[in-house]
């Protein structure tokens, strides 16, 4: 082989292998900083990046949104009580250049402060707050992530209390709170039955007093309703006004006196026979 031809196939293989070492595709969702011989050079991408070998140092950042989960945290809440408490943090870096340049890895340094904020915020409130207003929490932590993490070109976009475990004993009080809640409301509601229920008997009470026809009517539906039951004895009472003739007939023939000596009440008939279905 011609020594021309040995040294322009070396050539070739050199310039592949200059490229090949030198060139780099950055994905759409990624970027590179570039550290030239030691200096800034900015962050390159996405595409088809060039490099010089042995000169430039290039580091990968990703942008996409990164789900951290802080581990479980033991807090002792305003009014004394121990929790433990975990939460989500989803941040993504906005400056590739400021992630590199201002922390050493700003995934574990996100996750450091998160979980130092975590015990903060919970400890400054009560454990009723934590149970039931748990977005205010949130909002905070966030506010309190964020306001850091934006030094670090870093955005922590949610922060998400997940769960809150207490003691069992707390868990028994709370629950024995909740039930005698409940019995007080269930008194309450009937209470409010009871007082509507007389509101409206009294009003009834007085429209049949406009209308005495209508009570006798009254009577005799409770007659019917009670001979459904086939009852052997049946105790109903009659008003003055019925009753009060017969009475005043029975006096006239046995010579009795008219008025009696004590107000009269109205009578009770008695009825014992079987009623007819």
């Amino acid at each position: 082989m011609p020594t021309e031809a040995v040294l322009g196939l070396l050539a070739f293989l050199l310039v592949v292998a200059f490229l090949f070492a030198s060139l780099r595709i950055v994905r759409e969702y990624e970027r590179v900083v570039a550290f030239r011989i030691g200096r800034l050079r900015g962050a390159l991408g996405p595409g088809l990046v060039f490099r010089l070998p042995f000169l430039d140092k290039l580091i990968k950042v990703d942008l996409r949104t990164v789900t951290l989960t802080i581990p479980p945290q033991e807090v002792i809440t305003r009014d004394n009580v121990t929790a433990r408490v975990n939460a989500v943090v989803m941040f993504r870096v906005t400056d590739p250049v400021l992630s590199v340049m201002s922390v050493e890895n700003h995934a574990i340094a996100t996750s450091q402060f998160a979980q130092t904020t975590l015990r903060s915020v919970v400890g400054r409130a009560e454990l009723d707050t934590l149970l039931a207003h748990r977005a205010d929490l949130n909002e905070d932590l966030a506010r309190s992530i964020a306001t850091q993490t934006k030094e670090w070109g870093v955005e922590a976009s949610v922060v998400e209390i997940k769960d809150v475990e207490i003691p069992e004993m707390m868990q028994r009080a709370m629950a024995r709170e909740a039930e005698a809640e409940r019995e007080r409301r269930a008194k309450v509601i009937s209470a409010h039955g009871e007082l509507q229920a007389s509101v409206e008997l009294r009003d009834a009470a007085l429209t049949l007093s406009e209308a005495p026809a209508s009570l006798q009517l009254r009577y005799l539906q409770t007659l019917l309703e009670l001979g459904a039951d086939q009852n052997s004895t049946v105790v109903f009472p009659l008003p003055m006004d019925i009753v009060g003739p017969l009475v005043q007939a029975v006096q006239k023939f046995t010579g009795e006196d008219e008025a009696p000596t004590q107000p009269r009440k109205p009578g009770l008939a008695v009825v014992d026979r079987p009623l007819e279905g």
